[in-house]
């Protein structure tokens, strides 16, 4: 007997073996990705004095545990004494010698304990300070920015999936001449960096009164995106031309092909398609700031999240707070569209 096939696992085993290393490989994975959204997390919620302590568990927001005695606030060391530890407050220190105060009984005398005190452990206590958050968002202005930042995101969507949708109808079910090329072109445009044309666009703009306003920052995605027209192209084209072309025997015109057969057929691409670009807007920070720069009042969270961080650059507990706030609603957004979203990445053929 082939001694290798007779300690071979039976099926079911080797099933049970590839389960759990594909759930730990996955498992590792989330956590690598989340690590530093945690990190992100408990940073937020800790003091500037948590911040610079060098001993404090950098896992959870804690503060040292201190001990009010005789209108002073003593710090509570963990003290090596008779075999066993106590927690006592440190009164009087020197290099050779120390003396401590039990607080458990106050009134009695100090405890004299040989040895350095800084090589003593302090005791720690779990102490959050939600209040970060209260101070990020009245420092932000959140409310403000928050509707300025869906203002512009919401509109310029809105424009961007109406517009992308156009094209991408044309160049997926209209046959004419340069099809090909123009198309070609519009892809082309993808590697045009947005610093090539902005100055001409800003002064245009600023020609027709737009700076200042969210126009500049709302109506050029009314004119649809490359990027935008591809994806939706890519999964218009996977729909068959045999259901417009029965639509169209029922006495259905393009348009109506258009929105009452490829659209409700196109949730998921259409989905993910929004999503790219709420985010984009979303994130955008170099528009708001050269159209926005003089009208801090329409600044939205990007551009009013920056100027917080220079304020607060020396509390990066502050700068992940006000991080944090902004991050929530894509987050929220992210995850309540997950998976129509994955369904249009994959079915464009185009993975991200």
């Amino acid at each position: 007997m082939n001694i290798a096939h007779a300690f071979k696992p039976p099926l079911s085993s080797r099933k049970l073996l590839n389960r759990i290393l594909v759930t730990g490989i996955a498992t590792f994975i989330l956590i690598s990705f989340l690590a530093p959204l945690g990190y992100m997390f408990t940073t937020a919620l800790k003091s500037t004095e948590q911040m610079s302590d060098p001993g404090v568990p950098p896992w959870w927001p804690f503060s040292r545990v201190t001990f009010a005695y005789q209108g002073q606030d003593l710090e509570i060391y963990q003290v090596p004494m008779d075999g066993e530890t106590r927690n006592l407050a440190l009164l009087k220190k020197t290099r050779k010698e120390s003396w401590f105060i039990d607080p458990q009984d106050p009134t009695a005398e100090p405890i004299l304990w040989e040895g350095n005190w800084r090589t003593l452990s302090p005791a720690y206590k779990s102490d959050p300070r939600w209040q970060n958050f209260k101070k990020a968002w009245d420092d932000l202005n959140f409310p403000r920015l928050f509707m300025n930042s869906m203002i512009i995101a919401s509109f310029g969507t809105v424009g961007a999936v109406l517009s992308s949708i156009s094209v991408a109808y044309g160049f997926s079910r209209f046959k004419f001449r340069g099809r090909n090329l123009l198309f070609l072109i519009l892809i082309g445009t993808i590697i045009l960096p947005v610093q090539v044309t902005l100055i001409p666009t800003y002064i245009l703009f600023s020609k027709i009164g737009w700076t200042n306003t969210f126009l500049p920052l709302i109506v050029p995605h009314f004119f649809a995106n490359a990027y935008n027209v591809f994806l939706l192209r890519q999964y218009f084209m996977q729909i068959p031309n045999e259901m417009d072309e029965a639509a169209m025997i029922d006495g259905a015109n393009p348009l109506q092909v258009l929105t009452q057969v490829i659209l409700p057929q196109s949730i998921p691409a259409l989905t993910a398609v929004s999503l790219f670009h709420f985010f984009f807007a979303w994130n955008d920070f170099f528009s708001p700031l050269i159209y926005l720069a003089s009208k801090p009042e329409l600044w939205p969270l990007s551009v009013g999240l920056q100027k917080f961080n220079a304020l607060y650059g020396r509390m990066p507990n502050l700068i992940q707070t006000g991080a944090l706030i902004t991050l929530v609603l894509p987050v929220v957004i992210f995850f309540l569209a997950q998976r129509v979203f994955m369904q249009g990445i994959v079915f464009t053929g185009v993975e991200k």
